[in-house]
């Protein structure tokens, strides 16, 4: 069975510059969880 995806979720899907800034977002907030939350960093 195929999922009916919209119009607008083919068209982020497919464009390169979007999947790019999705990406780095995610990143960023990774390495912010990573570098602030669990105490990773020592004084």
């Amino acid at each position: 069975m195929t999922k009916k995806i919209s119009r607008f979720q083919k068209f982020t899907m497919h464009n390169p510059f979007i999947q790019f800034f999705v990406f780095l977002f995610l990143n960023v907030k990774i390495l912010t969880v990573v570098a602030f939350g669990h105490g990773g960093t020592r004084k």
